[in-house]
């Protein structure tokens, strides 16, 4: 069912629900760039299993675009203290799981009331402070960081992330704040200054790390867990031939093909928490 959020700002967001159990909700917080249609396939099976699930686009992402992205003012911090904070508010269970895809599972620690997350399960989730990375990822992710995302961002109003590999386009604000915080060695979290929120945060985390995947090394995603100092986190890592697949990389996770090894996997584990 598609529905329209408002954030408290007056923004409208367009969003999906998913399945009518609302005593099992699961919220989906998007990647950077991804469109909640990504998520669907996943979504739906979810529901299927008896989950009420809740996806939804941040501002200027997918649906809920308005205008040309060069118009929308927003900054990263906005999807989650606004946008995700009208889907959380949206959900009526008491306790939510949170599937995190990404940047969606770096910013657990600014959701509200965290004590309505029963778990968080993510998936190509990492600490995105450029030296996180081996030293060829770093090679590229230095230029980017310090001069692509800001650069461009400020040239063309926006950052054309679909022509250069990064999802859609972004929102200049997003585009230049996130660049800020890949050059902070503790990320978002010391560049918002937001230690205490995160230290709060101690649902039970998993986070899925794939041999394959370039936007998410290990050391990347063993660093993202260590925002979270108050929660019983768990680097779930696997390859693809683990899976007897040739890829799974950043965005495999969520493909139907994954419904009997990881979905099930991941189905299982929510049920417990």
């Amino acid at each position: 069912m598609e529905i329209t959020l408002t954030a408290a700002d007056g923004y409208r967001l367009s969003a999906t629900l998913h399945g009518e159990r609302a005593d099992r909700a699961v919220l989906i917080l998007p990647a950077t760039g991804v469109p909640q249609g990504y998520y669907a396939k996943f979504a739906a099976w979810l529901a299927q299993q008896g989950f009420q699930v809740l996806t939804f686009d941040y501002r200027g992402i997918g649906q809920s675009l308005q205008g040309h992205v060069r118009e929308v003012r927003a900054r990263m911090r906005d999807w989650v203290l606004l946008d995700a904070a009208a889907a959380m508010q949206f959900l009526p269970s008491p306790r939510i799981h949170v599937v995190g895809h990404s940047f969606g599972g770096q910013a657990l620690g600014l959701l509200p009331s965290p004590q309505r997350i029963a778990s968080a399960l993510v998936v190509g989730a990492q600490s995105g402070y450029w030296r996180n990375w081996p030293a060829l990822g770093r090679a590229w992710m230095w230029p980017v960081t310090h001069f692509a995302l800001p650069g461009l961002s400020h040239l063309l109003g926006y950052f054309p992330g679909s022509r250069l590999g990064f999802g859609e386009d972004l929102p200049k604000g997003v585009a230049i704040e996130w660049a800020s915080w890949c050059r902070n060695p503790t990320y978002l979290v010391g560049a918002l200054r937001v230690e205490e929120a995160y230290a709060r945060f101690g649902a039970p985390l998993r986070a899925y790390a794939f041999s394959d995947d370039p936007f998410a090394p290990l050391h990347a995603v063993h660093k993202l867990l260590e925002l979270y100092p108050g929660t019983p986190g768990e680097v779930r890592v696997m390859t693809p031939k683990d899976l007897g697949v040739r890829r799974v990389g950043h965005f495999g996770f969520f493909r139907e093909q994954f419904r009997d090894t990881l979905w099930l996997e991941a189905r299982e584990w929510l049920e417990r928490h």
